[in-house]
C-alpha cells in the first residue's frame, strides 16, 4: 500500500465491471461455459475460464481456436450470449462507493462485455449517470486503448454527478496517469493499466486472488467495497456528496411501484421493463434534486417542514421523507 503522503489527488476512477462492479464468477461463467462446449474450446472447469483473464481475455480466447476465422465466430457467439443472458448481481455495498466518488471525480467503466450489457448493469442499479463514459469489448476489446483513448481525449475530465447532464462552467480537469486509478479484479488489467501508466487497485472478490493481483502490481487490494472511497479520498471520503448524487437510499434504490422506495418488491426483484422503468423514476428524482443541498437532520421528533427559515427545497425534501415513511 502507497502511504498516504505520497498518494496524488484523484481526478478520475475507471472501472472493471465484471468481477469488480457486479458479481461475476458464476453468471459469466455458465455463459462461457455454453460456449466452449459449442466451440469444442476445451475450458471445462471455472478456474480454467478465470485463467483466461491472466491476460487479455480475448488475446486468451483466440489461441484455443483453430484460425482466426474460428476465433471471430466464438468471440460473436460469445457476446451475443451476454447480451440476451447476462444479468448478474451488484455487488453488495458498491452502488453507495460509486455515487461517493462520482461527487468528487470523473468516474468510467471499461469491460470486455459488451456495452448493451453495461448499460442493462448501470441502469437497472441506477447508477447510468454516475459514469461519464463507458468502453465495452464490442468496440474497444484491448482495455490498453480504452485506457490511452480516455487519457488522451480532451473532454474525458467532464464528470457526471450522478444525473445526465456533464459538467459545465469550469468543471473540466486535466487527468493523467498520476491522477487517474483503475479498480479491478484481474491480474491481466493490473498489468494493462500498469503499461499504460494509470494507477490501479484491486478487489479481492472478483476472478483473482489478493495474492495473484498484489503480485501483478496493484498498490492497494480492497477486502470490502467500502474501503475503495478513503483510500483514494483520503479523509474527505468522509465529506457527504452534494448535488445529486446525496439522493436519500429510498429514493436511490428503485423498487417495482414507484421507484423511490416507497414500497414493493426490492430492487432487483421486479422485470426486466419494471426494472428500466424504476431506474428511468430514480433519475427523474435525481434531476429534480440536482444542486440541492439536502439540509442537516432535524432533532429527533422535529418537523423540518415549517421551522423558522426553511426553504422551497427543505419543503420538498421533507414532503418526499414523510411519502416514502407512510409506505
Amino acid at each position: 500500500m502507497i502511504p498516504v503522503q505520497a498518494r496524488p489527488p484523484v481526478r478520475a476512477v475507471i472501472f472493471d465491471l465484471d468481477g469488480t462492479l457486479v458479481q461475476t464468477r458464476v453468471a459469466s461463467w455458465e455463459i462461457f461455459e455454453k460456449v466452449s462446449r459449442r466451440f469444442g474450446l476445451g475450458v471445462d472447469r471455472p478456474e480454467q475460464y478465470f485463467g483466461l483473464f491472466q491476460g487479455n481475455v480475448y488475446a486468451s480466447i483466440r489461441k484455443l481456436c483453430r484460425d482466426e476465422a474460428h476465433a471471430d465466430e466464438v468471440k460473436e457467439a460469445f457476446l451475443q450470449l451476454l447480451r440476451d443472458e447476462y444479468t448478474p448481481p451488484l455487488v453488495p455495498g458498491v452502488g453507495d462507493v460509486v455515487r461517493r466518488l462520482a461527487a468528487d471525480c470523473t468516474l468510467a467503466v471499461m469491460s470486455s462485455n459488451a456495452t448493451q450489457v453495461l448499460r442493462r448493469v448501470l441502469e437497472s442499479n441506477a447508477l447510468a449517470f454516475c459514469f461519464a463514459h463507458v468502453f465495452g469489448g464490442d468496440v474497444t476489446p484491448d482495455k490498453r486503448t480504452a485506457m490511452r483513448a480516455f487519457l488522451a481525449d480532451g473532454g474525458s475530465g467532464f464528470g457526471r454527478r450522478c444525473s445526465a447532464d456533464y459538467d459545465e462552467a469550469g468543471r473540466q480537469v486535466e487527468l493523467d496517469g498520476a491522477s487517474t486509478v483503475l479498480v479491478t479484479d484481474t491480474a491481466g488489467d493490473v498489468r494493462d493499466a500498469l503499461e499504460v501508466g494509470i494507477r490501479v487497485i484491486g478487489v479481492a472478490w472478483g476472478m483473482h486472488t489478493v495474492e495473484e493481483l498484489t503480485a501483478a502490481g496493484a498498490e492497494f487490494v480492497a477486502l470490502w467495497p467500502q474501503e475503495i472511497a478513503p483510500y483514494l479520498l483520503g479523509d474527505a471520503a468522509a465529506r457527504p456528496p452534494d448535488g445529486a448524487c446525496v439522493v436519500p437510499r429510498e429514493l436511490a434504490e428503485p423498487t417495482s411501484d414507484c421507484g423511490c422506495g416507497c414500497g414493493g418488491a426490492p430492487a432487483g426483484t421486479a422485470s426486466a421493463d419494471g426494472g428500466v422503468a424504476a431506474a428511468a423514476a430514480v433519475r427523474r428524482n435525481r434531476r429534480r434534486m440536482a444542486g440541492v443541498r439536502l439540509p442537516r437532520p432535524a432533532p429527533s421528533g422535529a418537523a423540518t417542514a415549517g421551522r423558522p427559515g426553511a426553504t422551497a427545497e427543505d419543503e420538498l425534501v421533507a414532503a418526499i421523507r414523510r411519502v416514502c415513511r407512510r409506505g
